[in-house]
């Protein structure tokens, strides 16, 4: 079984991007860690269950050579704006076998030294057509999912209860192979267009 594991946003400043989404919606952004490989840092919404990552290339030197990097910077060229969506899973191998893609491993530390390593597949796809999820397993405790990050809100998140893509509906929902996911596909640009998170008496709105 898949659910949205996490929504990637693609900021050009995390520091701004953390207080325009404080000042919006009271939601606190903590920070999360660098992947040198891609020249990208991220920042993390935690949501309990799930989370908003704020990405953004913080070497862009290095990020221009990565395709990551380049997408992100793409992305938020013109300003903050929804990025993709990740999916988690179990059985990250098999969700391989059946989109016929070996996993890979990624890595990240966070300020307090904590290595944070999950494996993944699909985000190679999700790069060329954001329309698509790409898959996520991870590799540490629950408890240090960052989802589960302490974070002092003025609200009070209870997760992500939807994510709304521009694309193909019968493609993506073949990629996805699961209908029970919350994904609302509908005309226009590919990627990602708005996430909706639940709170106590409230929707949130990210677009």
């Amino acid at each position: 079984m898949l659910r949205i594991d996490h929504v990637l946003i693609a900021v050009r400043d995390l520091e701004a991007a953390a207080d325009a989404i404080w000042r919006a919606h009271g939601l606190v952004a903590v920070p999360g860690g660098r992947h040198p490989a891609w020249g990208t840092g991220n920042a993390i919404v935690p949501l309990g269950p799930d989370y908003v990552e704020l990405i953004a290339a913080v070497d862009p030197a290095r990020a221009r050579t990565s395709d990551l990097g380049r997408a992100v910077l793409e992305r938020a060229a013109d300003g903050d704006r929804p990025f993709a969506v990740c999916l988690r899973t179990d059985d990250l191998d098999a969700v391989a076998r059946r989109l016929g893609i070996v996993p890979t491993e990624g890595v990240r530390t966070r300020p307090d030294g904590t290595e944070i390593r999950w494996r993944s597949v699909g985000l190679e796809r999700t790069v060329a057509e954001p329309s698509f999820p790409f898959f996520i397993e991870w590799s540490v405790p629950a408890a240090l999912h960052p989802g589960r990050a302490p974070a002092r809100h003025a609200v009070r998140p209870r997760g992500i209860a939807w994510a709304q893509v521009g694309g193909d509906e019968r493609a993506i929902r073949a990629w996805v192979g699961d209908a029970s996911v919350p994904l609302r596909v509908v005309d226009g640009p590919p990627g990602l267009a708005a996430v909706g998170i639940a709170a106590v008496g409230r929707e949130i709105v990210l677009a």
